[in-house]
């Protein structure tokens, strides 16, 4: 079964076409169809399009505009969570619920970042969507803890742009050309008590999505070592002991699991270097020289050759096609 849907809902394009998006447009662009079921790629192309012909704060605004009783079923339990912390953690587990997606949770001393990632991400993702994805968990926080939260700061993978709106929105110090898209607070902060808490609706809610969670926890442990991969992957190629002991498992009891569903580590390691080599082209910001280094190859040689293999073509090719690609847009 095909686990990369995305599901853009009609209740969401009108709410996008109220605020003044060329859904048209974007949906032609993704090729969409009208069941709303969408790959990932198409997904971001969708977004990718509509913030080329909308409004630059669409995504900001489509966050606040959201009401509560249109909230995905991971964005309810949040809600009503006793604590911030609690919510975050009810988020980021339910989260795959509502499509290929997870959403992690990294504290560091004082302070906690929280950022979301696409299994099947063609490349990085959309800037309008971002905006959406980390100004909605804002709006979530500020209404169930009933204050005017702001963040420490907010990193965007993006090159600087649209500056003081989202100084506006969000409040904080931005930080462009970070590593990642991230919301992050004051570790303080993960105490706050929430004022929408509500224990009988999470007397009925978790067990149901929990449930529901079941069966995609029990077939999704390569994505949870293609994420441990990813995480690690920063200038090295992670080892297998290192991934093995992040999942509280021995080297031999991963090889078994993974070969028990027909792949290797390698294969694994491969899959998640192939997707960042795709994302990391697709911008401008990082040279061919740098990636083959993130990506934990020896040489760029060697990685030139890697990417020859996946894709047909070498990486400055590759990264020239979709310059036209994007023109056509």
């Amino acid at each position: 079964m095909n686990g990369d849907v995305v599901r853009l809902s009609s209740a969401v394009r009108a709410r996008l076409a109220r605020l003044g998006a060329n859904v048209p447009h974007a949906t032609a662009a993704a090729r969409a169809p009208s069941s709303g079921e969408l790959s990932t790629a198409q997904f971001f192309t969708f977004w990718e399009a509509l913030g080329a012909s909308s409004p630059h704060d669409v995504g900001l605004r489509l966050a606040m505009e959201t009401q509560v009783h249109e909230y995905d079923v991971s964005s309810l339990a949040a809600l009503h969570s006793p604590d911030l912390g609690t919510a975050l953690t009810k988020l980021a587990r339910y989260k795959r619920l509502c499509g290929p997606k997870d959403m992690a949770i990294d504290t560091t001393g004082k302070e906690v970042a929280i950022h979301t990632t696409y299994q099947h991400a063609p490349g990085p993702m959309p800037p309008r969507l971002v905006d959406a994805s980390l100004a909605s968990l804002l709006v979530l926080l500020q209404r169930g803890s009933g204050l005017a939260l702001a963040p420490k700061r907010v990193e965007l993978s993006r090159a600087r742009s649209d500056e003081p709106m989202l100084l506006r929105f969000f409040g904080c110090p931005l930080r462009f050309r970070a590593k990642r898209d991230a919301l992050v607070l004051e570790a303080r902060l993960l105490t706050t008590p929430f004022i929408t808490h509500n224990a009988d609706l999470l007397q009925v809610l978790v067990p149901s999505l929990d449930q529901r969670l079941a069966p995609l926890e029990h077939g999704s442990f390569v994505e949870q070592v293609r994420a441990v991969v990813a995480r690690r992957m920063a200038g090295e190629r992670p080892s297998i002991a290192k991934v093995a002991r992040e999942l509280s498992l021995s080297t031999r009891t991963l090889q078994r699991r993974l070969g028990e569903l027909g792949v290797s580590y390698q294969r694994v390691l491969d899959e998640v270097r192939h997707h960042a080599a795709l994302r990391l082209l697709r911008t401008d910001d990082v040279d061919v020289n740098e990636i083959a280094f993130l990506l934990g190859f020896d040489e760029v040689n060697s990685f030139t050759r890697a990417f020859r293999a996946w894709e047909g073509t070498t990486p400055n090719r590759w990264r020239d096609s979709i310059h036209l690609w994007r023109d056509r847009i």
